[in-house]
């Protein structure tokens, strides 16, 4: 069946076909309509869920840390200051190795106060040990949060599916949903082992000493390096299954590319666009999308960009001091790389610009002018009149 529904209703209807047991979140723009649906849909029976009002999104992930750890399998949606807010807690779940799925609708970080997109809203979370994902449509917004549940509960490691705000929360598109029986086959409930039960008391993440706390930091890490090779195996039965094909990063144009542009979230659909109508003029350029950031797939772009000329990075965020964070991630991952490209960084779109093609060609014009980058960082759709 296909429906016509926004990012964030795709994202409710995956939470519904996941068979989610407990639902705590607290509202923020853009996020908010992914949790008002899922409280209509706890309240008209489709989906029997308990859902929380709890008074913050600490608070949120609070009450989920208590319900995973009886071993239901839970659901929170925030954006923004919202998550930011979760920090502390974002901690806590990963440590604990609870298989929590949270939906980020990202959204640019105050002050100025905005509701707009860029992505630094859940970059800057990447050292907390969850697993992160980022979506191109809705259609794939859907497919991922039922991805991040499986490879959630397959390593125990939580996962966080981010969607750009306003660019894809709020735009309509087709999206086809599954029948639940084959939803069901895909993702069956698997009962954990170490869960809080009265009839078998155990404590968890109680307090420890240096004796004990580096080994469980090294297994995080160890389950963190299987989720790649894990990933292959889930995009493969969802194929079998629902016949859509995902990577970890996907391809476009690559093999016979001088020029790979790196992207991520919905700024991907804008580039295939442009290198499309630039291959009918017989450029050469290509198109790597990021779908999964945490792990940082190292190998997999190793091989992909091997032997290309110029690779551009197209950012949607910045770390402060040093730039975009994805052309940090690539950039260190290719460090030791004997033929690896020059290595262009571009920021764009903050605070919720529009990214147009004229800007993807501007990047291009950039890449093809310059056998180095000349810059550390261009800025591309830069109001250059405010800034001095």
């Amino acid at each position: 069946m296909k429906k016509l529904l926004t990012g964030n209703a795709s994202i409710a209807h995956a939470v519904v076909h996941a068979g989610v047991k407990v639902i705590a979140a607290y509202p923020i723009t853009p996020q908010s309509s992914i949790v008002e649906k899922l409280v209509e849909f706890c309240a008209d029976g489709t989906l029997d869920a308990e859902f929380v009002t709890v008074e913050s999104e600490h608070s949120a992930l609070a009450c989920l840390i208590g319900a995973s750890s009886t071993g239901a399998r839970v659901f929170t949606a925030t954006s923004s200051q919202g998550l930011a807010l979760m920090h502390e807690v974002l901690h806590w779940a990963a440590g604990a190795r609870l298989p929590i799925v949270l939906a980020n609708v990202n959204r640019a970080m105050a002050a100025p106060w905005t509701i707009w997109c860029d992505h630094t809203d859940s970059l800057a979370q990447r050292d907390t040990g969850w697993i992160q994902f980022y979506c191109e449509n809705c259609q794939e917004a859907f497919d991922t949060v039922l991805q991040a549940y499986k490879i959630t509960e397959e390593t125990r490691i939580p996962s966080m599916v981010n969607i750009d705000g306003f660019y894809l929360s709020h735009t309509a598109e087709p999206v086809e949903l599954p029948d639940f029986k084959v939803t069901k086959t895909f993702l069956p409930y698997k009962k954990s082992e170490f869960i809080l039960d009265p009839d078998k008391p155990h404590a968890f993440s109680g307090g420890t000493t240096p004796d004990f706390w580096f080994e469980f930091r090294v297994k995080i890490q160890q389950a963190m390096s299987e989720v790649e090779q894990r990933l292959d195996s889930i995009y493969a039965e969802f194929n079998d299954l629902f016949s859509r094909r995902y990577r970890s990063v996907e391809p476009f144009e690559v093999d016979d590319a001088d020029i790979v542009l790196v992207t991520a979230g919905t700024i991907s659909g804008t580039t295939r666009s442009v290198v499309r109508e630039l291959r009918k003029k017989g450029k050469k350029i290509g198109i790597a999308k990021i779908r999964l950031f945490r792990p940082f797939p190292v190998e997999v772009l190793r091989a992909l960009l091997k032997g290309k000329k110029k690779v551009g990075v197209i950012d949607r965020n910045i770390s402060f001091g040093t730039g975009g964070i994805f052309y940090q991630e690539l950039k260190s991952a290719l460090y030791n790389v004997t033929d690896r490209p020059a290595l262009f960084c571009f920021i764009t779109g903050l605070g919720g610009r529009d990214v147009i093609p004229s800007n993807i060609c501007e990047i291009i014009d950039i890449i093809e002018k310059n056998e180095e980058p000349a810059s550390d960082i261009y800025w591309i759709g830069l109001k250059h009149e405010f800034v001095r």
